[in-house]
């Protein structure tokens, strides 16, 4: 007899929030269970497309629900995981978890009582180039990272950090696995009320300095990074999930091509969410890395906004 399917549900089907739900519909292990969308023509759109029903409010759709996908603005984070909490769902929270340290203690706090779990959504964490970093570093001593991107509204209710910066914060604490000493940013707003360009250097108390850029107002996509450690240096890049690695051995330099296996990152991500549920094991992701990420990238827009006000 097969197992039966893990009910799982999105709240908000924009732009991201219609892959979730198309890959919850493809997965072998999951049943669609049902969308929230507050636009009433993208959710009729949605559910037509994926034959799933539309549910009047996040409560309805815990109601019939295991596990949800949050992928509203980060601002609404808060108040639409509660209600799914007390509905007995699992969550994976789209990143940032929320837009205040505060906010977040409240939903990991809620789900630890409930014995519950929070997955953010750092999707980086289940780019194949990730897997072969945490394979592959093991002393960094400093890191570059660059995400470009051009400019558009969606995601603009918060600052560049909290909107891209993030997943590069998520991955450097990831690798670096030591507590920050000290922070030194800056930033410029462009098209929106918030910072649009910012850099970050941040300086680990093993040693390892990280220098971050990251740009929401430019001509062209890029997301790369470089790793130096005593043994050379990796140059990834995550979005075609290629790179190289230069080896030092006895003075001579040897460049070699990664082998990475392609794969898409949201339907790894959500795999490994279904499959965390499923055997009750702590996420990939979990509540407590997505809260520190918060922390860094509300110390980096708080040093940004700070200077910009001087």
């Amino acid at each position: 007899m097969s197992e039966p399917k893990l009910k799982c549900g999105v709240a908000g089907v924009g732009y991201l929030g219609q892959h979730h739900a198309r890959i919850y519909n493809e997965l072998e292990n999951v049943e669609l269970a049902g969308i929230f969308e507050t636009n009433p023509e993208r959710a009729a759109e949605i559910s037509e497309k994926f034959g799933c029903p539309v549910f009047n409010s996040v409560e309805e759709l815990g109601a019939v629900c295991d596990a949800v996908s949050i992928v509203v603005p980060t601002d609404k984070h808060h108040e639409v995981a509660l209600p799914l909490l007390d509905c007995g769902c699992h969550l994976l929270i789209e990143k940032p978890i929320c837009q205040s340290l505060e906010e977040a203690a409240d939903i990991l706090e809620k789900a630890k009582a409930a014995n519950l779990l929070v997955q953010v959504g750092h999707i980086e964490h289940f780019n194949p180039v990730m897997s072969f970093l945490e394979e592959a570093v093991s002393a960094p001593k400093f890191i570059t990272a660059d995400r470009l991107a051009p400019f558009q509204p969606r995601g603009t209710e918060v600052g560049v950090t909290l909107d891209l910066m993030i997943h590069d914060i998520g991955i450097v604490l990831q690798l670096v696995k030591s507590p920050v000493k000290l922070v030194q940013s800056v930033g410029v707003s462009a098209l929106s009320p918030t910072e649009d360009i910012a850099n970050a250097r941040i300086e680990f108390e093993n040693g390892c300095v990280a220098n971050l850029n990251t740009s929401r107002v430019s001509s062209k996509k890029l997301r790369e990074i470089r790793v130096f450690q005593p043994t050379g240096y990796l140059s990834l890049d995550f979005m075609n999930q290629a790179g190289h690695v230069v080896n030092i051995d006895g003075g001579a330099m040897k460049t070699s091509e990664v082998p990475i296996e392609k794969g898409e990152p949201l339907k790894l991500e959500l795999a490994s969410f279904v499959e965390s549920v499923n055997e009750r094991k702590q996420p990939k992701v979990g509540g407590e890395l997505g809260k520190t990420a918060l922390e860094l990238a509300i110390t980096i827009t708080q040093q940004i906004r700070e200077r910009a006000a001087m």
